[in-house]
Parts: structure tokens; C-alpha cells; sequence
């Protein structure tokens, strides 16, 4: 297995490329809440009627089923470094599951929205809601894909695995976590 020789402190986890992304993607994704929250400050009782219409018990799920797919992920990294690639390999396995039931769970959600006419031409929250969930959905798929071939590698490779291409990929599905974390509230819980 491919340890990677010993990291100043201030090298992150994954390598500087990828947190380069995920503070492009931190960025991103920040514009575009500031601007629901300013917009929603404008027409706060429009917002707070719309957000009304958002289905917070699934919502509420999905936020357990994403951190919860974080956790195994953190895991897989613990054992991957204690040289336990099986278990990596099942936490790995673990993380898709629970990202695809994240993904399932808000398909079922816009099936909703779309099936009572809350598209993105309805109000300027939807517009929201729609662009910031659906970037956001991509994203999950993105790390699901990510961590299919992170596992793939570690099952193929089990002595040669890196553990920074390990840590690049979970860090990204960490910043997945993150994200969700900052939309749930904006959208569901705030207005």
C-alpha cells in the first residue's frame, strides 16, 4: 500500500489541487445562497410561503442519509490507513449506497415539485431552490462516480492504493456533506 512520505502540516489532505476546487465549488455555491438570502430578504413573506411548500420530513432524511454516507466515508479513509483494505473497500461501498438513496430520496422530492407545478418558472424561490438542489444533486452523482473508481482502484491495486487519491476523493464528498449542510437550512428551516 502507498503511504505518501511525511506532509508539512499545512499540506492538506488529498493534495492543494482538489481544495482548490472544493474552495471554487465553497465559492460558487456561497454566491448563489447570499443571493437567495438577499433576494429572500426582500420578499420575505413570498419565500417563507414558498419554503412552506418544500417537503421537510424528506429533506430531514436526506440530511441523515448524507452524513451518514460522510461517516462511512471518513471510516474508509481510518481503515485504508490502518491497511485494512476490505473494510475500506465495504465503507466505500457503503458511501455509494448512501449517496444513491441521497440522490433517490431528492428525485422523489422534485417528482413532487413538478408534479404540483413548483418548477422554476413558479417563483423566484423555486428558481433557487431548483439551480442550488440541482447543482448540488450533480454534484452527489459526481462523488458517487468518484468513490465507485476510488474503490474499483483499491480493490485492483490493494498494495499500491494511494492514500491521496483516497483523501482527494473523500474530501470532495466531504464538501458535498458541507454543502448540503448550508442549503438545508436556507432553504427548509430559514424562511
Amino acid at each position: 500500500m502507498s503511504t505518501s512520505p511525511t506532509k508539512s502540516i499545512a499540506y492538506p489532505p488529498g493534495g492543494v489541487l482538489i481544495w482548490i476546487i472544493i474552495y471554487l465549488e465553497l465559492i460558487t455555491f456561497g454566491m448563489a445562497m447570499l443571493g437567495l438570502a438577499y433576494y429572500g430578504s426582500q420578499d420575505r413573506e413570498l419565500y417563507h410561503l414558498d419554503s412552506l411548500k418544500l417537503n421537510r420530513v424528506l429533506a430531514t432524511i436526506n440530511t441523515m442519509v448524507l452524513l451518514t454516507s460522510g461517516y462511512f466515508a471518513a471510516r474508509a479513509v481510518h481503515y485504508f490507513k490502518q491497511k485494512d483494505i476490505d473494510r475500506s473497500s465495504k465503507l466505500l461501498l457503503w458511501t455509494i449506497f448512501a449517496g444513491l438513496g441521497f440522490l433517490v430520496l431528492k428525485s422523489i422530492e422534485y417528482y413532487q415539485k413538478l408534479g404540483a407545478g413548483l418548477d422554476m418558472n413558479y417563483s423566484p424561490f423555486f428558481m433557487n431552490y431548483w439551480l442550488l438542489t440541482g447543482f448540488h444533486w450533480i454534484h452527489v452523482l459526481v462523488g458517487i462516480v468518484i468513490v465507485y473508481f476510488l474503490r474499483r482502484n483499491l480493490i485492483k491495486k490493494r498494495e499500491t492504493a494511494s492514500l491521496e487519491d483516497l483523501e482527494a476523493g473523500i474530501s470532495f464528498w466531504h464538501m458535498c456533506d458541507l454543502i448540503w449542510l448550508l442549503l438545508f437550512p436556507l432553504l427548509y428551516l430559514l424562511f
